[in-house]
């Protein structure tokens, strides 16, 4: 059939869609030209990615377009819609750290990611290469500059206000003129030119030490050291304070490496390559990369540089962004040095990668040989947690070709009065399969339940209750609580404890513990919490949640002050969760 359809595809542009063999879309990918593109995939050896792919493909459908322009707008609409198996591989969920500095009347410095939520005169400075490093500039700038730092004023001053950090906005009238010159001096710092704050903070330096108060001039000393640091970020001199994206990319066939550098202030904000299987070619990998980039967190800049293999033109259309592929002087310079990096990142990674992809990929097959599973790729798991029979939860994890997939992870709050754990598997499978079938998700070749006997009894009866047939297996532990064992179809299958496959499913199972378990222990302690509370008058159902909100734990609430209890509780009852707290501890 497929040989057929080949011989019908026309030498024009437009998208295709590989289908396996349940129908569902795996892979949308576009061409100048279908026929010469979707032939490449069934007339040659491929190796990795692309021969897995290209073993699950059924068969396929096209679609004709204008021009390729039109052809890379449809793919991204498609790839967006079906959200393909084989495209997410290529696709980039990472999104960076900026600094927003909010347009309030008294504003605040804070660290953000998801700057789409944001309003839109809002401004953000950055992207900073990981949330450690804009957090240590905030934390800086707060020291130096007393800006707000709640987020709902309150009726009374806080530590914040009493250790000089804050100019107390809740009971003072501070001039805008006051305000007007922090921001302007910090916007100016965030902006790359760091010369006028460290003269300032050398100035306060000097005169505290001429004033033989050293304690204040060795935190001055602090400061300037924190800013050398922060400032030690490649100069790249472009004569402009224009902030541009930098895309550089390596392959060699089976995978490519795409860097990314973010330009800002005349700084680079270098990333690590990221490698990606190669399931198309270069130019369309490339494209598809560069077009998905700021579908996310990631702000779009004035400028792009790519290579030349891209079409400037139409990814310009697509994301409205002036995109240049420079010939010469600085700006190629820059360029180079991406592609170069980017070439460095796939030697070091190749190797690596290589390996684990060979071995988490071969021990899925393996598992499925095993269990006479053909294909075998999506592995649901699934494990249960309760403190005798109170705050039962159930965790999901999701392992795709031996990889976790860890945004496909689900957490679920038992609600049955029956929390054996018979009943509280029977729970979970129906709540995760009755939503397969009504949403039409992906279905999984294998579910693995973390128990016996009795977990997949309870499992199979549930499954076969939705009509739904697919394979279950459980995982015995030894003496030691280890994995020993599988037992399938009612028969118990030893597993070499130095084979692949029993280091997959060593992980799997260690996975899903950790997953339910974290989970299991955040309930409890807003199970716990909630209990404390209810033993202080004035403390109601609105007043726990601010406290949850604001402090996180039991243990930080008990931790806390007075004088920071107060900010959400009245005095008087601040003063009486804070002794309750005391007493209960010289009880204990």
């Amino acid at each position: 059939m497929i040989k057929e359809k080949l011989e019908l595809l026309p030498h024009l542009p437009g998208c295709y869609l590989m289908k396996n063999s349940k129908g569902t879309i795996i892979y949308v990918g576009k061409a100048k030209d279908l026929k010469k593109r979707v032939v490449t995939y069934f007339n040659r050896e491929h190796t990795g990615k692309t021969k897995v792919l290209v073993e699950n493909i059924a068969t396929f459908e096209y679609i004709v377009t204008k021009t390729e322009e039109e052809a890379l707008i449809l793919e991204l609409n498609l790839i967006k819609k079906h959200d393909p198996k084989y495209n997410i591989l290529l696709r980039d969920d990472k999104s960076y750290p900026y600094i927003e500095l909010t347009n309030e009347k008294y504003p605040r410095l804070l660290v953000v990611r998801s700057h789409l939520k944001r309003k839109k005169n809002t401004r953000l400075f950055g992207p900073y290469p990981n949330a450690y490093a804009a957090r240590k500039i905030v934390n800086m700038l707060n020291r130096m500059y007393p800006l707000r730092k709640c987020r709902i004023l309150p009726d009374k001053e806080c530590l914040y206000y009493h250790i000089k950090q804050c100019l107390g906005y809740c009971i003072h009238d501070i001039s805008l003129d006051v305000i007007k010159q922090m921001n302007d001096e910090i916007v100016s710092f965030l902006k790359g030119n760091e010369n006028s704050l460290q003269k300032t903070i050398e100035e306060e330096m000097y005169k505290a030490s001429n004033n033989l108060n050293f304690e204040r001039a060795a935190e001055m000393k602090s400061l300037l050291e924190d800013i050398a640091t922060i400032s030690k970020r490649q100069v790249i001199d472009l004569n402009d304070n224009i902030d541009r994206d930098v895309f550089g990319y390596a392959s060699d066939g089976a995978y490519i490496s795409i860097q990314v550098f973010h330009i800002r202030g005349g700084r680079i904000v270098e990333r690590e390559s990221t490698l990606y299987p190669l399931l198309d070619l270069d130019e369309e990998a490339l494209t598809y990369h560069i077009c998905s980039f700021y579908d996310g967190n990631n702000l779009k800049p004035r400028e792009i540089f790519v290579p030349d293999i891209i079409d400037t033109k139409a990814v310009s259309k697509i994301l409205e962004v002036k995109v240049i592929n420079p010939k010469r002087g600085k700006k190629k310079h820059v360029l180079d040095m991406a592609m170069k990096n980017a070439k460095i990142g796939l030697e070091e990674k190749r190797e690596l990668e290589n390996r684990n992809e060979e071995r988490s990929y071969n021990a899925s097959r393996k598992l499925g040989e095993i269990l006479s599973i053909d294909n075998l790729s999506r592995i649901e798991i699934f494990d249960n947690s309760h403190l005798f029979g109170t705050f039962s939860v159930s965790g999901m994890v999701v392992f795709i070709d031996g990889k976790p997939a860890k945004k496909e992870y689900r957490k679920y709050k038992i609600t049955s009065d029956k929390v054996d754990d018979y009943n509280l598997m029977k729970e979970v499978i129906y709540r995760r399969y009755h939503r397969v079938l009504i949403e039409k998700l992906d279905a999984p070749d294998l579910i693995v339940v973390d128990g016996g006997k009795i977990q997949m009894e309870a499992a199979s009866t549930t499954l076969n209750m939705l009509g739904m047939n697919i394979p279950i297996c459980g995982l015995k532990k030894n003496d030691r609580h280890k994995t020993s064992a599988l037992i399938y179809n009612e028969v118990e299958i030893p597993i070499d404890s130095h084979s692949n496959v029993f280091h997959l499913l060593e992980r799997m199972q260690d996975e899903v513990h950790n997953f339910t378990i974290r989970y299991h222990k955040d309930i409890r302690s807003k199970g716990a919490l909630e209990s404390v509370l209810d033993n202080i008058s004035g403390i109601g159902a609105k007043r726990k949640k601010e406290l949850l909100k604001r402090f996180g734990s039991i243990e930080k609430i008990k931790e806390a002050s007075v004088e920071e209890l107060s900010i959400i509780l009245p005095i008087n009852v601040a003063y009486e969760l804070n002794k309750y707290f005391k007493d209960e501890k010289k009880i204990q």
